[in-house]
């Protein structure tokens, strides 16, 4: 979703290029995995589709929605928030004197 926030519009293997590219091939989305996210996230009114002919193919761009957008911005808080707890964790001293 971010990805779109930043772009406006992709095709499916686009955003799977920009992923790899920006993780530096560290993360590999495969079509089976990402299209049904995208197919979820435009069920959920999130995402808009927009076919166009590119060459001799159909290519399907996704858009977020102006929900999309709203959405985006609440999941990337909630992320912000996990990859907070999990540095805290990550970086905490254990105390030998709390009892689990």
């Amino acid at each position: 979703m971010k990805l779109l926030e930043e772009n406006g519009r992709m095709y499916g293997y686009e955003i799977t290029q920009k992923v790899k590219a920006l993780t530096n091939g560290e993360l590999n989305i495969t079509e089976g995995a990402l299209y049904p996210a995208l197919h979820k996230l435009e069920g959920e009114g999130f995402l808009d589709v927009e076919v166009e002919k590119a060459g001799n193919r159909l290519r399907k761009y996704y858009k977020l929605t102006e929900n999309g957008q709203k959405e985006t911005v609440n999941r990337l808080a909630e992320l912000e928030e996990f990859i907070k707890n999990m540095q805290s964790l990550v970086n905490s001293k254990i105390n030998p004197e709390v009892q689990f």
